[in-house]
């Protein structure tokens, strides 16, 4: 085991797993360390139930296309913790922190914080604040874990842009029971006097955007659909705000919610009021890279034991809002190319896996459904069948996603090879990378 990972299993046997969402402990430790928060580069703060990740992937690939030392704090990884942190090497180019500099950022965080009660994501977030204050770069982008307004990354008071990505029903135990209850959280982030970008809301959400925006000054407030657009035109993204109209390239992430998030991470560079030519934009576009989100798998152990020609897809969307995108581009996919398709799926208990297989119906041939592999929450897959069946799905419970796989090689010989999601959860799809040999890099 590596150094950072002996001190991260340290301190998670530490301190209860869980969530408990203040900033009081955060705020504690961060001065214990000097507060590095204040020293880091200048941040795209970005929040929201689904697409944060993608909206940082775009931002990260135009910046850096434009020639920006970019630093990058996601969640949660799914290989190694390592993942969470890429820090700028060059102008246009990052990398993923190594071990010997995240274990001792760790090493720093956990003498800070003494006996002291804090949370794993916690201790995570101001390793990553030392760190960015201490390599430099011209600009941070920043993934709330969770939520935004008591997420521990929102100690930054002053960002370039706060960004809110699309709303759906998630971790409602925490957030909320509806979307406007989700949405105040989400805007949380919003600063006085500094722009805040959201995608394209419902009216009852638009209505809460507005309000907090109102309340604490921030602004402007730059609604999708309203002050900007970003739709598909024969094979193009056609982007349009007050400063003109962008004919730009489809974007490389497969799915017609990309379009969406390429679309807010423009809207959010041209609030920052950075330059970022449009050439740039063509480039980050075309070669942005986000694993698990729609990724194909040509290569691999488990690519290896699917039936021949099978086509393999991976994505880590796990609540109703990412069912119907995933679906929805599924369907694109079937009517580009004629498969039969099936779902090998893993959920953690805490989601809600009916919501998430109903836009399938209809779809799909059939579901594997296994459990997550090192997780205590993981929903048991006899349980999951359930849900799926109950969703109008067929569906039967295995060991693993290799059995599934497997089980589809000596079962399936049609004329055409089929096509495979394996999806319900980034943890699952952690997994997956791993054990096919193909891990982020």
């Amino acid at each position: 085991m590596s150094e950072t990972l002996a001190i991260i299993d340290r301190l998670s046997a530490r301190w209860p797993k869980g969530f408990d969402l203040t900033l009081g402990r955060i705020e504690r430790l961060l001065a214990a360390l000097g507060n590095p928060e204040r020293r880091v580069p200048p941040v795209f703060h970005v929040a929201g139930t689904n697409g944060k990740g993608s909206t940082v992937a775009f931002l990260r690939a135009m910046l850096e296309a434009a020639g920006y030392r970019v630093h990058t704090d996601t969640s949660p990884h799914l290989v190694t913790f390592n993942e969470r942190f890429r820090l700028a090497e060059a102008p246009g180019v990052s990398r993923i922190v190594d071990d010997a500099r995240l274990t001792d950022a760790l090493a720093r965080v956990e003498k800070a914080n003494g006996d002291e009660p804090i949370t794993l994501f916690e201790l995570l977030t101001a390793a990553g604040f030392l760190l960015f204050a201490e390599v430099p770069a011209d600009i941070l982008l920043l993934e709330v874990g969770l939520g935004g307004r008591f997420d521990s990354t929102n100690v930054i008071d002053a960002p370039l842009v706060s960004v809110v990505t699309a709303i759906s029903l998630d971790h409602q135990t925490f957030l909320g029971d509806t979307v406007e209850k989700i949405a105040f959280e989400k805007a949380g982030i919003f600063k006085r006097g500094r722009p805040a970008v959201v995608q394209p809301p419902s009216d009852p959400v638009r209505a809460v955007f507005e309000d907090v925006a109102r309340r604490v000054g921030a602004g402007p407030l730059l609604i999708g659909g309203q002050d900007w657009t970003a739709y598909e035109e024969r094979g193009r993204l056609v982007f349009q705000d007050d400063d003109g109209l962008l004919d730009l390239p489809r974007p490389r992430l497969p799915g017609r919610h990309q379009i969406q998030n390429a679309g807010g991470a423009v809207a959010a560079l041209r609030a920052s009021g950075l330059d970022v030519p449009v050439a740039a934009i063509e480039r980050g576009l075309e070669t942005v890279d986000w694993p698990a989100r729609l990724q194909r798998l040509g290569h691999g152990r488990l690519v290896d034991a699917a039936p021949k020609g099978a086509e393999i897809w991976l994505d880590g969307g796990h609540n109703p809002g990412a069912g119907e995108v995933v679906a929805s581009a599924m369907a694109d996919l079937e009517d580009r190319v004629e498969r039969p398709l099936f779902l090998i799926a893993g959920m953690l208990n805490t989601k809600d896996p009916t919501g998430f297989f109903a836009p399938f119906q209809g779809l799909v041939r059939h579901v594997f459904t296994v459990p997550i592999p090192h997780s205590d929450a993981s929903r048991d897959p006899a349980a999951l069948a359930e849900a799926a069946r109950a969703a109008g799905l067929s569906a039967e419970p295995i060991e693993t996603p290799l059995a599934a796989l497997r089980l589809l090689a000596e079962r399936w010989t049609p004329e055409r090879a089929p096509r495979i999601l394996i999806c319900g959860s980034l943890y699952l799809a952690g997994a997956v990378l791993d054990d096919n040999g193909t891990p982020p890099k």
